[in-house]
């Protein structure tokens, strides 16, 4: 997946300035998700409209620098349609700290520990941004077909970072109980 096919998703929901995209949007509504800094957005906006997916109007403002508000079009809409519509193979798994552990044996266990217990700590950071996330739960008759799709990936989100946790934990007490290379 690409970062553009976010923006467009974004876009689709509302017309929004490279600003909000990255204030309003990448760093609260899909920092879980999809993190981004304002550099790959303005160069992603830039290309999806040299692309003719989106198109920019530029908003005089007299007392602020003039915005620039980005909005799809048809052929924008239909890459986004058909882009959901398409199943995306999962990503090719590349976590350093797995590998890091494969071939962590000859360290001392005080070392593989504080390797595991720092991403513990990286990890629980992220529950948490998952769990302050507010989105209705699923039994809420109020809640729009919007926010039901949202809340089904902010569970999976949170479900996954809790297993990761676990497994953390498990890991830790395990090298615990290791004895030390050379101590055989």
């Amino acid at each position: 997946m690409s970062l553009a096919y976010v923006i467009l998703g974004l876009l689709q929901q509302q017309e929004r300035t490279g600003y909000d995209l990255k204030t309003e949007c990448f760093d609260q509504c899909v920092a879980h998700l999809w993190p981004a800094d304002q550099a790959q957005i303005y160069r992603t906006l830039d290309k999806l409209e040299a692309q003719g997916w989106i198109v920019c109007t530029i908003e005089i403002q007299h007392d602020r620098p003039n915005r620039k508000v980005y909005r799809l079009t048809a052929s924008g809409q239909t890459a986004l349609t058909t882009w959901l519509q398409t199943h995306v193979p999962p990503p090719l798994l590349r976590e350093s700290l797995l590998v890091q552990l494969y071939f962590a044996a000859p360290l001392p266990n005080a070392a593989i520990i504080h390797l595991l217990e720092q991403e513990l700590a990286s990890r629980r950071d992220k529950l948490a941004v998952c769990e302050a996330i507010a989105v209705p739960l699923f039994n809420n008759p109020t809640a729009s077909r919007d926010q039901t799709l949202h809340r089904l990936v902010l569970e999976l989100m949170t479900r996954r970072e809790q297993t990761y946790l676990d497994w953390l934990q498990d890991a830790i007490a395990m090298i615990s109980q290791q004895r030390e290379p050379g101590c055989e």
